[in-house]
């Protein structure tokens, strides 16, 4: 088989499981909102509302169905691409929804990633590059301990101490209540501020995304560390970089130009592997923050038992994860022949 046929094949065989991946997701994810115990009739109107009220409003949205009755008819709704309306938020759909508070998640998630890589692979550099010694310890136990951090505690850790204690910057929100907020097309604070040219704002919306975006960058920056670790450490004892120090080229250039390059190459692939990570960890840090994000609004539609709202988010993430997933894996179909073999 050719090289671009085989490339072909690989690129059409993952895209033909993504159909079936996310159904699984969506049918998993509509078993267990219905499994867990709570009513939504009572989270709309109270456990005290009248029978006759409850009936009616069960009829209404539907959930005096036969569950298989109201599985098709959501599955039959998401093949037209519709989500569903919110349950507690009258006249809101999912899509205004995910609309209105997912630009929140992407400039969490943009500058959270940022955030980790600079960390996890200036550790994981220095790591490497002094094996054997305290720093290459150091670096090893940074990995370990910032991959078993709950990213809760380190968001509330991080509020009483830079909040609270030192006052340097905002425990919540992202943006102050008493300023107004930039408007923009983007909907991301920090992007329609500079597009603008309100710089004051831009100044505001950084501030406030300093403390979520540490948080969740620090946790995350365990990940690169080790991958950058590792894989620096093996391409300097290669054969090509002990070639380069036969010549007499200085170490730092042997690291920087020879050995850095070719070790950051899985890099990439971890960031897409990350990304489910970075927007499941986004939940969290959201709601310690208090950040109108995504993640807030799947917390809050939870805790209401807002079938739809949960139902919409998790397929709408999903969808963003899976589409991630399968560009890195046609990247690297396309460096490395051996993936697609």
């Amino acid at each position: 088989m050719s090289r671009s046929r085989a490339l072909q094949s690989y690129v059409v065989a993952r895209l033909l499981l993504a159909p079936l991946m996310l159904w699984t997701v969506t049918t998993v994810v509509f078993l267990l909102l219905r499994a867990t115990p709570g009513d939504p009739i009572d989270a709309i109107l109270g456990p005290k509302a009248p029978a006759a009220q409850k009936i009616a409003r069960r009829a209404a949205l539907g959930l005096d169905q036969p569950l298989w009755r109201q599985y098709f008819h959501y599955m039959g709704d998401l093949l037209q691409f519709d989500l569903g309306e919110s349950y507690t938020r009258q006249g809101l759909t999912v899509w205004h929804i995910i609309q209105q508070h997912f630009p929140a998640t992407v400039e969490l998630a943009f500058f959270s990633m940022i955030v980790a890589l600079l960390i996890g692979i200036s550790v994981g550099i220095l790591s490497a590059s002094k094996s054997g010694t305290i720093f290459d310890l150091g670096g090893r136990l940074f990995g370990i301990v910032t991959y078993a951090l709950p990213m809760f505690w380190v968001g509330m850790l991080f509020k009483l101490l830079f909040a609270a204690q030192l006052g340097w910057f905002p425990d919540s929100t992202r943006f102050p209540i008493r300023m107004v907020r930039p408007a923009g097309p983007t909907g991301l604070l920090t992007l329609d501020s500079l597009l603008a040219g309100d710089f004051l704002s831009l100044e505001v919306a950084l501030h406030h995304l300093a403390l979520p975006s540490l948080t969740l960058g620090l946790v995350l920056s365990g990940i690169f560390e080790r991958i950058v670790r590792v894989n620096l450490k093996q391409t300097l004892q290669s054969d090509y970089v002990e070639a380069a120090r036969a010549r007499g080229i200085p170490e730092k250039r042997i690291l920087v130009i020879h050995a850095l390059r070719n070790a950051l190459i899985p890099v990439v692939t971890i960031i897409g592997l990350t990304f489910g990570p970075l927007l499941g960890g986004a939940v969290l840090t959201e709601v310690t923050f208090s950040w109108d994000g995504l993640g807030s609004s799947l917390y809050l539609a939870i805790s209401e038992r807002d079938y739809d709202t949960v139902q919409g988010i998790i397929v709408f993430v999903s969808m963003i994860i899976l589409a991630a997933s399968i560009i890195i894996d046609i990247v690297n179909a396309y460096i490395d022949p051996r993936i697609r073999y």
